[in-house]
């Protein structure tokens, strides 16, 4: 009863902060910081859900750490901590010590307070360009320590950070049956269309350019079989991409249009833009 009463009350705050609409997901889901006492299920889609009984990714594994400890992310359902599992692993044997995880998802997913507008239902990980040196980091290094860029500043090329590891490592991610794509900048797509071996060329279809994504790289992966209320986003196109990378690091690089109207932000999420079930995420003790 106490804890319905605080959901309540956070609620009663998002709409004093927006008096107009209903409450705002994202500061709902934004103060809760532990999982629903239910059954793991992720609902929704990747930018517009909710995740029940979120599993935690440790803190230390004997191949990773998770980072920004204090941010409350290192959620998710259990098959992606299954996979940062088997693909700190796949770091190890590519020389790397293991991988520094970065965001998952909130106990809950859900809309977050800010950041990312994906990482919703428990489905997505972003994991470091930066080599580990120590897996004994303290939540304090944790917190200042920073990724990398393996990207060049014109990010037409990856830099001098990049290495047979980096392409070790997106290559075994890829290869994973449970990965739906991943999220690089447009220079590695392009990096790794150069170097894939033939065996490894059918899996880059996986690999999608994307704004961004010179520090990290975001594995998404697909709707577990056990949620059905869970909606899969539509597979990459046919092919291995390399034939179209090439606008990443050319048009896409090109200054703005002045004369283009300007964007218009999108609404905040409110609870009626999620599924059904997020109350009940919600609710639960």
């Amino acid at each position: 009863m106490r804890y319905l009463f605080q959901i309540i009350l956070l609620a009663g705050m998002a709409f004093s902060a927006n008096s107009s609409a209903a409450p705002i997901a994202k500061e709902l889901f934004g103060h809760v910081d532990h999982p629903s006492a239910q059954t793991s299920q992720s609902y929704g889609s990747y930018a517009k859900g909710c995740l029940a009984g979120a599993t935690q990714l440790p803190e230390s594994g004997t191949n990773w750490q998770a980072m920004r400890l204090s941010r409350n992310r290192n959620w998710g359902h259990p098959n992606t901590v299954a996979f940062i599992e088997r693909l700190s692993r796949s770091a190890e044997r590519a020389g790397w010590e293991g991988l520094y995880v970065g965001d998952m998802s909130q106990p809950r997913g859900g809309p977050m307070l800010t950041g990312h507008a994906s990482h919703q239902i428990g489905l997505d990980a972003d994991v470091w360009m930066l080599p580990p040196t120590r897996l004994n980091l303290t939540a304090s290094e944790r917190e200042n320590i920073s990724s990398i860029s393996v990207v060049s500043e014109d990010l037409k090329s990856v830099n001098g950070n990049w290495t047979a590891a980096h392409h070790a490592i997106l290559t075994a991610a890829l290869k994973d049956k449970s990965v739906a794509r991943i999220f690089v900048s447009g220079a590695i797509k392009l990096q790794m269309c150069e170097d894939a071996t033939p065996s490894e060329r059918k899996f880059l279809r996986k690999l999608r350019p994307w704004w961004g994504h010179t520090y990290h790289f975001h594995v998404r992966l697909n709707c577990p079989p056990e949620s059905a209320d869970c909606t899969e986003q539509a597979p990459p196109p046919a092919g291995d991409g390399c034939d179209s990378v090439d606008w990443w690091v050319t048009d896409a690089l090109l200054p703005p249009d002045p004369n283009a109207p300007p964007k218009v932000l999108k609404p905040e999420l409110v609870m009626s833009d999620l599924p059904g079930q997020c109350l009940g995420v919600l609710e639960s003790r």
